[in-house]
């Protein structure tokens, strides 16, 4: 079956951790998709939404909380970008949960469209800044252990 949204290189913001945390959201993403394409099961539906609806929330307050430590100065505005979606996501958890709405393909378009676009455009945006005051590409090279197993704890300017 065809995935909704495809990982690519496009989606990369080159910082691994965030990349790996996109690639769960489309992951999951996808797995909503498959759900209402295969299953008229509403509690699987209702299962997987709730998945994506909780890691979102996840996700966003990793990147908020990255954007108040590395001084990211168009906070404010990439906040809101994520609470009018959190919002929506979570109307929608409730609509589908009472039975007042079903998932439409047009719905999983928006949820598509929104995510690609906010990480192409908005989420690039705050790479320069976070680099420039010390955030790694990867911190999963340096997590502060050697390979003897001694705790070397990388600064990071703030």
């Amino acid at each position: 079956m065809k995935e909704l949204i495809e990982w690519s290189n496009d989606l990369s913001v080159n910082i691994q951790e965030i990349d790996e945390q996109h690639k769960i959201l489309v992951a999951l993403l996808n797995k909503l998709y498959a759900s209402i394409i295969t299953s008229d099961d509403q509690t699987v539906i209702h299962e997987v939404l709730t998945e994506l609806t909780q890691y979102t929330i996840i996700h966003f307050a990793v990147e908020e909380s990255l954007m108040r430590i590395f001084h990211y100065p168009d906070y404010e505005e990439h906040k809101q970008q994520h609470a009018e979606l959190t919002q929506q996501v979570i109307d929608l958890k409730n609509k589908v949960t009472s039975g007042k709405t079903q998932i439409s393909m047009e719905t999983l378009d928006f949820l598509r469209q929104w995510l690609t676009r906010h990480i192409m455009g908005e989420d690039r945006k705050y790479v320069t800044c976070f680099l420039e005051h010390g955030m790694e590409k990867t911190w999963a090279s340096d997590l502060g252990w050697d390979a003897s197993g001694v705790h070397k704890p990388k600064k990071i300017r703030l």
